[in-house]
């Protein structure tokens, strides 16, 4: 009998700690949220999948290369030759030889027009623009520049081609403004029926409305890879135009690429800007000459020919500098009849 009633006892006691314990240990019970409309730009990571509508914003992201070929004069020290000195003349008579190099470019681009046979692309002038002469100056005894040059380089040629476009891709230069580094370029195709070149699907934003920590994605083609990543907001309207900064690591062939905010949730994507550039620094390395149809030198052989400076850049990675929508509203603007005296009417589509 007292068995009995310890028993109950100790049971009846025993209840409320199994039922403390059990809670203790039981997952953290979190509140099921839905998203604020507050009609701003979000900056938090979309709370549902973008899958369906980055794919379709995809069709409207071109990569872009470029190429310009150079005729290079070399001059005899001796012969003491300034820039004013230089014409056609001139250096078919006093060119102690010549050589031919060219310089290549990649970058990312934005179809902004596709009407008709028409296409238009745009993309930062920097990805396209090459100087049309390039000078090279004697040094003297303390390796300063000397106002006499050792070489001339003038541009002969330039090649402009957007991967996937038909009959080769090669376009022309539309427009351009190398200190806003925008530009646009197109094409009239005798036929496009069996080809899908879809305008940018979504508005233009505001970029001036970003804060600090807006979340955005990134679209482009670095390394001539099209991929598509995210970044957070830095430097909001760190000029006027409302340029900012971003925390993204990007590659060679993302200038160009498209930045994209939201606003209260997928699917309300915004075009924001484009990225322009990292930051870098120069330096110079020795290269020897380049042998005919991609030929390497074997590495077990000394080299024992000529060797060109060449300078190569170092990219600080994680800083990205942005082209606000803003200021290519500005740039088309500005351009809208010389692009419509060529049959790009693309101010009423962007």
């Amino acid at each position: 009998m007292f068995l009995k009633k310890f028993h109950h006892t100790f049971l009846v006691l025993l209840i409320p700690f199994f039922i403390s314990f059990l809670s203790g240990c039981s997952p953290t019970a979190y509140k099921t949220t839905t998203h604020t409309l507050e009609g701003k730009y979000d900056s938090e990571f979309p709370y549902r999948s973008s899958s369906k509508e980055l794919e379709r914003i995809g069709k409207s992201v071109v990569r872009i290369n470029s190429m310009a070929f150079y005729k290079t004069y070399i001059f005899n020290p001796g012969r003491k030759v300034k820039a004013s000195d230089i014409n056609d003349t001139f250096l078919k008579d006093n060119t102690n030889s010549t050589n031919y190099f060219d310089k290549t470019s990649a970058g990312s681009g934005l179809i902004i027009y596709s009407v008709d046979n028409k296409i238009a692309v745009l993309t930062c002038a920097h990805v396209i623009s090459f100087p049309d002469t390039i000078y090279s100056h004697y040094t003297d005894e303390k390796g300063k520049f000397t106002e006499y040059l050792e070489s001339i380089s003038i541009k002969d040629r330039q090649m402009i081609f957007v991967a996937g476009f038909p009959n080769g891709g090669d376009v022309e230069l539309l427009a351009m403004d190398k200190y806003q580094d925008l530009a646009v370029l197109g094409r009239s195709f005798s036929s496009l029926q069996s080809y899908d070149f879809p305008v940018f699907p979504y508005p233009r934003g505001e970029a001036r409305q970003l804060q600090w920590g807006t979340f955005v994605y990134i679209f482009g083609y670095p390394m001539n890879y099209k991929m598509v990543s995210r970044a957070i907001v830095s430097s909001p309207n760190i000029e006027s135009n409302g340029s900012f900064l971003l925390d993204a690591v990007v590659n060679r062939g993302f200038s160009g690429g498209i930045v994209l905010a939201i606003r209260d949730g997928v699917p309300n994507f915004e075009l924001v800007g484009i990225i322009r550039s990292v930051p870098e620094d120069a330096d110079y390395i020795l290269e020897p000459e380049k042998l005919k149809n991609d030929m390497r030198y074997n590495p077990v052989v000394p080299y024992r020919g000529d060797m060109y400076a060449i300078q190569k850049e170092d990219l600080k990675y994680g800083i990205a500098k942005v082209i606000p929508v803003d200021a290519i509203q500005e740039f088309l603007d500005e351009n809208k009849d010389k692009l419509s005296d060529k049959g790009y009417d693309i101010q009423k589509f962007f």
